[in-house]
């Protein structure tokens, strides 16, 4: 984990060329929070995107967690002067390996700063989680995070 995170930010000069907007195209990035690790981010159009984690759960269970979520962003409700603060909001799922096989259905809602001129994005997310399996219960994560995305 610690060699991906070096990685990462020795990729932040290529953030000073110039490039559009990160509304397209695959982001490699990391989360951090309740879940932390690594986190990935396809467009699919404009408006829409599939996003998945692959991280280490910090709830009182601990063990990995993965999930994928289907987004939808609303550019119009935040202005910024430069770049883009698209809200996010969406559903999907998480497989969590702790003692027992956890499955549950989430609800992220987010903010997604895109810069102007760079590959990079950071976002901010809540996320209402309704488990199923091994019994129904309701809890919450929230990250915050950031990719780079490749041209």
């Amino acid at each position: 984990m610690l060699k991906l995170t070096l990685c990462l930010i020795c990729l932040i000069p290529l953030s000073l060329r110039s490039l559009s907007a990160q509304d397209h195209g695959f982001g490699l990035g990391i989360i951090v929070g309740d879940p932390t690790g690594i986190n990935g981010k396809l467009w699919t159009s404009p408006n829409t995107a599939l996003d998945a984690a692959a991280a280490w759960d910090l709830g009182k269970n601990g063990g990995i967690q993965v999930h994928g979520d289907f987004l939808i962003h609303k550019y119009n409700l935040i202005t910024v002067q430069s770049g883009k603060l698209p809200v996010y909001f969406g559903i999907g799922g998480l497989i969590g390996l702790h003692d027992k096989t956890v499955l549950g259905v989430r609800g992220p809602v987010g903010l997604d700063y895109m810069f102007a001129d760079s590959p990079f994005d950071i976002f901010i997310e809540i996320v209402p989680v309704f488990v199923l399996i091994p019994k129904t219960d309701f809890t919450f994560n929230g990250a915050l995070g950031f990719r780079y995305f490749f041209k």
